[in-house]
């Protein structure tokens, strides 16, 4: 199993945890998260680590490479001494050194192929935690209107039977209804208190009143003759009508005499 597949059942299995504890939907993506950037630095760590390797493998493989061609050298040294049992023993020792760096330089290319792989599963990988990053805000707002929108819902629901809206308007008109006997209890109580009869009279004498002034408005203004209109005005009081009739009775007295 490579490093990327334990790395996907890793999280995988984490997130089926936390789903099955039934967290915080937004609690879940900042663990996942979390996981994911722990996750990311270990793999990084890893194909550092290969990196390393196929470095070292190619370090390997041009000293072998050197090797070979100094025991070549070598025996090319000895030729020319005249020492052909040397140049066959450092051929030999050529022929080693040379078999090993072919053998390393398979295994290099090999190696670094699979590191090229890495590198680029390693940055697809970075990649698609840094969009998880990005959609980890527009994930948390669907969330949260999602909620509001169940709990708009719910109430909605709970007052399908209108029960709180009857309640509200039972008691706007128990509130109209005692406002109307408050009214009512008002009019009563000035209707028994007063005099009624007093109160009719007063409403007359006011009427009168107003009249005379109108008469005396218009006169001011030239609108009538002086003196028209006096028959309407308001009679004197009980005192004066008995002053003018006894002037009336002093003068007829003389005349029976």
């Amino acid at each position: 199993m490579g490093i990327f597949q334990r790395l996907a059942t890793v999280i995988k299995a984490q997130i089926n945890a936390l789903i099955g504890k039934a967290e915080n939907p937004e609690k879940v993506l900042d663990q996942l998260l979390l996981e994911m950037r722990g996750q990311l630095a270990k793999t990084k760590q890893e194909v550092a680590t290969a990196i390393a390797d196929e470095k070292k493998l190619q370090a390997q493989v041009e000293k072998e490479k050197r090797s070979s061609e100094d025991w070549e050298r070598r025996a090319m040294l000895a030729v020319q001494e005249g020492r052909d049992d040397l140049a066959k023993q450092a051929l030999i020792r050529h022929n080693e050194h040379l078999q090993h760096a072919q053998a390393m330089h398979e295994t290099w290319v090999r190696h670094k192929a699979d590191v090229e792989t890495l590198k680029v599963s390693l940055r697809e990988l970075n990649d698609k935690i840094e969009d998880a990053k990005r959609k980890k805000n527009l994930l948390v707002a669907r969330q949260r209107r999602a909620e509001a929108q169940g709990r708009i819902q719910e109430t909605m629901s709970s007052m399908s039977n209108q029960s709180a809206f009857e309640s509200f308007r039972r008691m706007e008109e128990k509130i109209e209804d005692m406002e109307r006997q408050a009214l009512a209890a008002a009019e009563l109580a000035g209707e028994l208190e007063g005099d009624v009869l007093g109160q009719q009279f007063k409403a007359l004498e006011y009427k009168g009143t107003a009249d005379n002034q109108l008469l005396e408005l218009k006169r001011k203004m030239g609108m009538l003759p002086p003196g028209e209109g006096e028959d309407r005005r308001q009679l004197p009081e009980g005192e004066d009508i008995q002053e003018g009739e006894a002037e009336v009775v002093e003068d007829e007295e003389p005349q029976d005499r």
